[in-house]
């Protein structure tokens, strides 16, 4: 898909910036909670690395491919992202930002192990576990070892399920709720020991954290969704993957503002939480002097206030409109209500941020359940950039998630047969201008990136 294959070049800028620097079943968080509460213990990536299992040099497999550990370690692409995440650490860059932080040499730093590697305790780590991995098989799989308890040996006996592995600890990322909470925990934040991002790291040179989870699980994808693959654990409707993705990366935004620890730190608001781009912009003292900001009409908000960061927020008003309508309106009026809350103090800003996580949580849950089916997706890729939604892509954040869910909502058009690959050719290159004109995030002009978007969102809308 070369939409995807040529944004792969320039997202070393975005999913770099993803904390980990590339880094259906039940629909409810507790499965995701249950699965990463497991007290396996984590045997490392050369338990996995025989030749009979998943260390092949080819993809010659009778039953899985078999060749995962070498995708995972390819090196010039963002497939073997997670395999480079401990590495980043050895760099000068991460270097600068260390002694910024004074946190030392962080290759051995718990704020940058975090995310950086499967930094479980010392205790639930086997004899050929190394930290050095990085984001291994088992930062996402789940710890495998525990003897009769651990999915290891299970999980490739003759008759064993996957839902037999799954009580054993091996996670469910086939879930789009599991999945979306576990990779958040590095690519937007969580409270776990160096998973969270605050402003002083960034302002120490970290990069900026961007994600979207149906894109980035496909430029991460190890394995082949065949046949075996369907009758263990279904097909993947990526429409849904996208929207619950959305809507579980605003709850966790939202809890973690919430968090009298992480909501603050020193202040009120701890940065981190807001749009970069309504305090970065350029210092103008000349008396005729033109701002470069636009006005956003979903944030009323002061002149001169910070933004909250409100990209998912965008987003799912934008896939609410299409799919679930019943909640859309209660879903905008709450958003409105915190952004202006922001401007009360903590306690009405917190008592806000409650009201919309409920509503964001009512959404994934109607989006878990929801068929996404031809119609559907048209409607919302429509509604991305309809009059209702065009006037909120005012500031950098927004428009890269619209610009890219614009492209994962294509793509999953073509991949579940709703339209064809030879009729979308033509519009990769709509897409890619789109793209374009958010690569560089001190280059952004709003409104050429909204002709951008527009044009590439006509296109598809004609091949209905």
């Amino acid at each position: 898909m070369a939409g995807r294959a040529n944004w792969a070049i320039g997202l070393a800028g975005l999913a770099a910036a993803a904390g980990i620097m590339l880094g259906v079943g039940q629909s409810e968080d507790a499965t995701a909670a249950a699965a990463q509460s497991t007290s396996n213990t984590h045997v490392g990536v050369a338990t996995c690395g025989g030749t009979t299992c998943h260390g092949r040099q080819e993809a010659d497999g009778a039953v899985v491919r078999q060749d995962e550990i070498l995708r995972w370690q390819e090196p010039s692409s963002a497939t073997g992202a997670h395999s480079r995440a401990y590495a980043v650490l050895t760099n000068p860059r991460s270097q600068r930002i260390a002694n910024e932080l004074g946190i030392g040499n962080p290759a051995s730093a718990a704020m940058c192990l975090g995310c950086h590697s499967d930094y479980v305790p010392p205790a639930r780590r086997g004899p050929r576990f190394q930290l050095s991995d990085g984001v291994s098989c088992e930062s996402c799989h789940g710890g495998a070892g525990g003897g009769e308890t651990g999915w290891l040996a299970s999980h490739y006996a003759v008759g064993n399920t996957h839902a037999a592995n799954v009580r054993r600890g091996l996670y469910p990322l086939e879930n789009p709720r599991a999945r979306a909470s576990l990779c958040l925990n590095c690519h937007f934040g969580s409270t776990g020991e160096g998973q969270f991002v605050n402003h002083r790291i960034m302002a120490a040179g970290h990069p900026r954290l961007v994600f979207e989870l149906d894109l980035f699980s496909t430029l991460q994808q190890h394995h082949d969704e065949d046949g075996d693959y369907a009758r263990r654990k279904g097909r993947t409707n990526h429409v849904r993957m996208w929207a619950v993705g959305q809507a579980t990366a605003l709850e966790r935004s939202l809890t973690l503002f919430q968090n009298q620890r992480l909501g603050t730190e020193g202040m009120f608001p701890e940065f981190y939480f807001f749009d970069c781009h309504t305090c970065h912009r350029r210092i103008y003292d000349d008396p005729n002097a033109r701002p470069t900001g636009i006005a956003n009409p979903s944030r009323p908000i002061p002149n001169g206030f910070p933004s909250y960061q409100d990209e998912n927020m965008i987003m799912l008003a934008a896939a609410a409109r299409a799919v679930a309508p019943n909640l859309a309106e209660r879903f905008d009026r709450d958003s409105r209500a915190f952004h202006g809350a922001m401007a009360e103090g903590r306690s009405a800003a917190t008592a806000a941020a409650a009201r919309l996580r409920e509503s964001a949580r009512q959404l994934g849950n109607a989006f878990a359940s929801a068929s996404f089916d031809r119609q559907q997706t048209f409607a919302i890729i429509n509604s991305v950039s309809s009059d209702a939604i065009r006037p909120r892509f005012t500031d950098y954040e927004g428009s890269v998630q619209a610009v890219m869910a614009t492209d994962t909502l294509l793509n999953a058009m073509v991949s579940q047969g709703m339209v064809s690959e030879a009729s979308v050719t033509g519009i990769r290159a709509d897409i890619n201008a789109a793209y374009a004109a958010v690569r560089e995030p001190n280059a952004y002009r709003p409104l050429e990136f909204r002709q951008a978007l527009g044009r590439a969102s006509a296109a598809i809308g004609r091949l209905r």
